[in-house]
């Protein structure tokens, strides 16, 4: 390997700085792991440092690929020793690359792929290192599932501590509504188990409270009989057609049962068209969501349409395509409660203004049995929404840029006259404090106090942080 040409000693630490070169207590370090670290300058390390969005491009100092829990505990107390900026990556899908820092520590989990399944308990615990795809398909192994999101190479981790949407969602709740227990690397090295039984109220805060209080290593679900196929597809309707079609979906969306769960995108195809697609997966007997999906077949004249019975882990592998790691990636998200004629304007008309390629502006159902839960069971409190709007840009060339995050943007003003006020975390930028508070609304203070329990120092904060309430570190680390 080569190294840096300068390799003979640490530089002390401050935030926001890293072990730069090679010395003693790095090679002590390094020596301790059962992982793996790659060195800023050695092999591997441009491809180490990338993270899904192409948009991200941050040089870390280094790069510690964790084998257990043992190597977490490790590596935070490494990096607290030198007073290192630090960031924990899974599977790197944070649009804002807060999974990645310049100068400081990533902590990688991705190659902890444990996962054991107990289909008569109905449970899995699962390392922190896995995708959703790989989460998937051990338990489809055994017909069961449980809500994960939509691209098959995002992290578990960083989906369940934020909510966790997915087509299951109104059916089974979000990903966090169905974690029962995690495992967990403190700030000062602790490894701690969270349940119902034990630290209970840290349980409740890694339900939706983000990275903020630690480094979750594993996490136990709750699973539900799944497939092994559901019905799903897609109706593409053209531009001129998109208005009332639009109308049509709110209409159907809202009378929708919990099984079934519908999105509507407006898309360009690579021929320069645009469409409005609808699209629908039916989480229960085949029969029974021909029923339920009949007006969405029947309706209108679209270009084509497309459901079928399909295998739960293609439909889960669906946006794949779509999203590829490496492309360059924006967008901004808030909730919306009614789709009325004026926001169906709003909509059309941002998007007419659409610029690249693949643009999309996307309205992501929720509601059903996420809406049920308590707003106070859990730190996701947003239960009301029926939509996630967001537009998304989605482009290669990085002068592209500015008009792609610009679009972005415009289209998401466009649209907060129709916002509830609230954001989902996990589609969050760096968007400051107000939008964290945004996304936890009510829940906000009992999350600062196990951040003040747990986190004093705000030791974890490269993620949607949620700020101590009190002490210096409370004003350091703003």
């Amino acid at each position: 390997m080569e190294r840096d040409s300068m390799d003979t000693h640490l530089i002390s630490g401050s935030a926001g700085s890293g072990p730069e070169h090679a010395g003693p207590g790095v090679d002590r370090f390094r020596q301790s792991l059962n992982g793996e670290a790659i060195l800023r300058g050695e092999d591997g390390y441009d491809t180490a440092r990338k993270v899904w969005n192409g948009a991200v491009d941050k040089r870390p100092a280094l790069i510690v690929y964790c084998a257990d829990a043992a190597d977490v505990s490790r590596a935070v107390a490494f990096a607290r020793s030198g007073g290192y900026l630090m960031a924990v990556r899974s599977g790197g899908h944070n649009v804002a690359g807060l999974s990645v820092c310049d100068d400081g520590i990533v902590i990688d989990l991705s190659r902890m792929k444990r996962i054991e399944v107990d289909p008569v308990r109905r449970i899995a615990r699962a390392d922190a290192g896995l995708s959703l795809g790989e989460f998937d398909s051990a338990t489809q192994a055994h017909g069961l599932a449980t809500t994960m999101g939509v691209n098959s190479d995002t992290g578990i981790a960083g989906l369940t501590l934020g909510g966790g949407f997915g087509r299951l969602g109104r059916k089974h709740g979000l990903a966090c509504d169905n974690l029962i227990a995690a495992e967990i690397v403190l700030a000062d090295g602790r490894m701690l188990r969270a349940s119902a039984t034990e630290n209970a109220e840290l349980l409740w805060g890694l339900r939706g409270g983000g990275g903020n209080f630690g480094i979750v290593t594993a996490f136990e679900y709750r699973l539900h009989p799944v497939g092994p196929t559901l019905l799903a597809g897609s109706a593409l309707h053209r531009y001129e057609q998109a208005r009332d079609a639009l109308r049509f979906y709110h209409a159907f969306a809202s009378r929708a049962p919990d099984e079934l769960s519908v999105d509507a995108a407006l898309v360009t195809t690579p021929s320069g068209e645009r469409f409005l697609s609808l699209s629908a997966c039916y989480a229960g007997p085949v029969a029974e969501g021909e029923r339920a999906l009949a007006p969405l077949r029947d309706y209108g004249t679209p270009a084509e349409c497309r459901f079928a019975e399909t295998p739960y882990l293609q439909i889960q592998r669906a946006g794949d395509a779509i999203f590829p790691r490496g492309r360059r990636y924006y967008w901004k998200a808030q909730f919306v409660r009614e789709l009325t004629d004026a926001a169906i304007d709003t909509l059309l008309d941002a998007y007419a203004n659409a610029p690249g390629a693949m643009p999309l502006l996307v309205l992501q159902q929720v509601g059903g049995a996420i809406a049920r839960v308590p707003r106070t069971e859990t730190p996701y409190v947003n239960r009301d929404a029926r939509y996630d709007c967001f537009p998304i840009s989605i482009w290669d060339d990085p002068a592209d840029d500015e008009a792609n995050i610009r679009w972005a943007r415009d289209a998401w003003n466009a649209m907060r006259p129709f916002s509830t006020g609230g954001v989902y975390v996990n589609n969050l930028g760096e968007e400051g404090d107000d939008r964290v508070r945004a996304a936890y609304g009510e829940n906000y203070q009992r999350l600062v106090e196990i951040k003040n329990k747990y986190d004093p120092a705000n030791f974890f904060r490269l993620n949607q942080n949620i700020h101590p309430g009190s002490g210096p570190a409370a004003s350091e680390n703003r």
